[in-house]
């Protein structure tokens, strides 16, 4: 096995796993770790499939590299953004779910009737 095929399945399992990750969690923060999981995972792939590329003879392309490292910079902006907009929900909310308590609702209910 190669490195190449290594990083290449290495790849994979980080984009399994944060999806995983992002449909089993509820926490928002983990959600966010989950997505830039996903996120390291692409870069990576990207980035095997462009070097196999170029190993098989093909001219160097250098715009899959120019693509990888703008991912990087937005995926870095997006999670700086949701922890942001995380703590303003933790000040305005005091809490860091948006779903309402069970006991809320049902109280709410209870006193219409």
């Amino acid at each position: 096995m190669t490195a190449a095929t290594l990083a290449g399945l290495i790849g994979a399992a980080l984009i399994g796993l944060g999806l995983y990750g992002l449909i089993t969690n509820s926490q928002p923060m983990r959600k966010i770790l989950a997505f830039n999981l996903v996120g390291s995972g692409v870069f990576l792939t990207f980035g095997i499939i462009a070097r196999r590329g170029a190993a098989a003879g093909f001219v160097a392309d250098p715009v899959p590299q120019a693509m990888v490292i703008t991912g990087i910079v937005v995926a870095f902006s997006a999670s700086a953004l949701a922890v942001a907009l995380m703590l303003r929900l933790y000040e305005v909310a005091g809490r860091v779910s948006l779903q309402p308590d069970a006991s809320t609702g049902s109280t709410a209910n209870e006193t219409d009737s």
